[in-house]
């Protein structure tokens, strides 16, 4: 008779021993099944361009400005792209002429060094040392200047160029120029997202 009484009392403390088990097996399985309890796909992190991606256009960019400091683009050769302006304004005259090659002539300096610092920029912010990545503007600027300063060194030995500390002002304020515009564009990217987050 006790023996029947303890069984009795064992089987009504397992069964909701059980009941409360089946009812947490249920709860775990709804939850994994739910979209809600899904693991979300681990997101894909943007991978860091290679060195050589980041670097090779620079060297490059750096090379032909490099070839072109040479006797390639003299005054002399660079004289040529007036002939379409002698034939569109045969008026013209050759000091007018001259002042429009001269202008030219600073323009692709200015234009060359400005390339040079967006390709620099690119390298520098993306690089996979801390020092590069946060002073990427102050660094990329030294870079435009002390090569500026050397591609006027480089022309001392051109006998048919003129080294001149004037274009080396023009070179650095191209590659600033550029420097200043991107520093401008992505501080405003960063306050435009934060804005979207408050």
């Amino acid at each position: 008779m006790v023996r029947k009484n303890l069984r009795r009392t064992t089987d009504g403390a397992s069964a909701p021993a059980h009941q409360c088990g089946k009812l947490a097996h249920q709860m775990i399985e709804e939850r994994i099944t739910t979209p809600s309890a899904i693991v979300p796909k681990a997101t894909t992190i943007a991978k860091r361009p290679s060195r050589f991606s980041r670097y090779a256009p620079l060297i490059i960019w750096a090379t032909l400005i490099f070839v072109g400091s040479s006797d390639l683009l003299a005054a002399s050769h660079t004289a040529g792209l007036l002939t379409p302006l002698r034939w569109l304004f045969p008026s013209a005259s050759e000091a007018t002429l001259g002042a429009i090659h001269f202008l030219l002539r600073k323009a692709g300096h200015f234009t060359e060094y400005a390339i040079l610092a967006w390709l620099a920029a690119r390298a520098f912010r993306s690089s996979s040392q801390n020092l590069f990545r946060e002073y990427w503007f102050w660094i990329s600027l030294a870079f435009i200047i002390v090569y500026s300063l050397s591609d006027e060194f480089h022309q001392s030995f051109v006998p048919s160029r003129t080294p001149s500390i004037y274009d080396s002002l023009i070179d650095s304020v191209g590659g600033l120029t550029t420097l200043v515009i991107m520093r401008t564009r992505r501080r405003r990217v960063r306050t435009g997202s934060g804005s979207h987050r408050i």
